[in-house]
């Protein structure tokens, strides 16, 4: 029998022996309060300025020019320096003291978000209306892109090889699209009876681009005529272009506060970009290091990291041997090898917070909260931990002594109950190149959302703990 213990000695014990996760607000030090609503408001910013991946490197990339960062065929002194693949990924690093054979500190995160991407042939009149078919892209409830305020952007080509970057619908001024909705009074059978993932089908998430007609009645699809008349007289387009072009329809909303406090950003596309940001200010903020500092922004990553510009693509290696020619080191495929195992990195990917409307879905204990921290999930994938990469304990013991001693409060994550669903990262990719890994990132509410919901907190202790990570010896 245990022996007899007063209520204090209790407590006391509790307080020695027990695991309890901490709320930021309650812990926050005075001084990074300022930091915290300073830090929020520039990722406002930035998601506002990054809707595609094409447009998050290009931000990206702005933001590492202001810092003084160079692409590595023209570095700098102290070889701060990054490298943009294919207009869609960007990978930068900090040169440190040590030799790249000692292994680095690497983030990886992704930078494109669920959408609906134009079909090839995507222009068409039906019942006198200007439409644009799309395919969906990555994992979305369709019934959420419905009744609400688009914007279009993308990357065309004319036919004499001039590049167009084209957003339409993000200024005040601009013109939205959408996809129309059924009214309730006739959707009982073709909608509201039918399964909640079967009620809207892929092929009816069509774009609404205009009513006016071009010409008299007896002009063959006259109000397709005045939309491919109107890209014509603002951008000399004509429909063959966009036969190659790459156009992303996605939400036309700010990033915005959310509640009264203002404690919560609600936005398009947090998944994952807050994690690309969180690493990018951490990165920023870090004088030279002891390490080798890496930081990954990959595509691809919501269709399975398919494609030469995903995480399965051998942009790690490439960029990497830029490295071994700027430190001055001998490059050798063994020698890559070795690095890659003396390498300890994070896959840079939000997590799945507790829903207090369907708490039934999670497992409490190892759901990850609002407000809590970030969140280190040791394994993802589905079902018996398929599509996953399970971090070793050894990995898990370092890097929850490196928050612990930088004071980042952090929590454990789970993507829902065991047989509830689940999903995957990029940390099995990188894993497969022999590195330790392991998921860490925000807690994210409606996630695959067009309005994602994070805490400001859970974003600073994100920043906080992966500028601890890398500063790391």
């Amino acid at each position: 029998m245990p022996k007899k213990i007063s209520k204090k000695e209790a407590e006391a014990l509790g307080k020695k022996l027990a695991y309890k996760t901490r709320l930021v607000w309650d812990v926050l030090k005075p001084r990074e309060e300022k930091k915290l609503w300073d830090l929020a408001e520039d990722y406002k910013a930035f998601l506002n300025a990054a809707k595609t991946e094409r447009e998050s490197v290009t931000e990206i990339a702005r933001r590492l020019e202001q810092a003084g960062f160079k692409t590595t065929a023209s570095p700098r002194p102290g070889n701060r320096v990054y490298q943009v693949f294919r207009d869609k990924v960007l990978a930068l690093a900090v040169l440190g003291k040590e030799p790249l054979s000692a292994g680095l500190r690497l983030i990886a995160s992704h930078i494109d978000a669920p959408r609906l991407d134009l079909k090839q042939n995507p222009l068409y009149e039906e019942v006198e209306l200007a439409m644009m078919k799309t395919h969906y892209y990555g994992g979305i409830k369709k019934y959420q892109w419905l009744a609400r305020p688009l914007a279009l952007h993308g990357t065309i080509f004319k036919r004499d090889g001039e590049k167009i970057e084209l957003a339409i619908g993000e200024r005040p001024e601009d013109p939205v699209f959408t996809v129309a909705d059924l009214l309730p009074h006739l959707a009982r059978k073709v909608q509201m009876e039918k399964k909640l993932s079967e009620a809207v089908e892929g092929e009816k998430l069509n774009i609404l681009m205009g009513s006016l007609p071009l010409g008299p009645r007896e002009v063959k699809d006259r109000f397709k005529l005045a939309i491919l008349k109107t890209l014509y007289d603002r951008y000399q387009l004509v429909e063959e272009d966009l036969v190659s072009a790459e156009l992303e329809v996605v939400p036309a909303d700010a990033a915005r506060d959310v509640g009264l406090d203002r404690s919560l950003v609600g936005a398009y596309g947090h998944d994952d970009r807050a994690s690309a940001f969180s690493s990018l200010a951490a990165v920023l903020d870090l004088p030279t290091p002891q390490k080798n500092l890496v930081l990954l922004f990959f595509d691809k990553e919501e269709i399975g990291s398919e494609g030469n510009t995903s995480a399965r693509a051998q942009i790690l290696e490439t960029f990497l041997q830029s490295l071994f020619r700027l430190k001055g080191e001998s490059f050798s495929s063994e020698g890559l090898v070795r690095t890659l195992e003396k390498t300890r990195a994070i896959s840079a990917d939000v997590a799945g917070a507790l829903d207090p409307d369907y708490q039934e879905v999670h497992e409490k204990r190892n759901a990850p909260r609002l407000g809590y921290g970030l969140a280190l999930t040791k394994f993802t994938g589905s079902g018996g931990k398929y599509g996953s990469s399970d971090a070793h304990a050894e990995y898990l013991f370092w890097i929850r002594q490196v928050f612990n001693q930088q004071d980042v409060v952090w929590q454990t994550g789970e993507l829902g109950k065991v047989d509830e669903g689940g999903g995957g990262t990029i940390a099995k990719f990188l894993a497969a190149l022999g590195l330790e890994i392991v998921d860490c990132g925000t807690p994210v509410l409606s996630m695959h959302s067009p309005f994602e919901l994070l805490s400001k907190a859970d974003l600073f202790m994100t920043y906080k703990g992966f500028k601890a990570f890398l500063a790391a010896p």
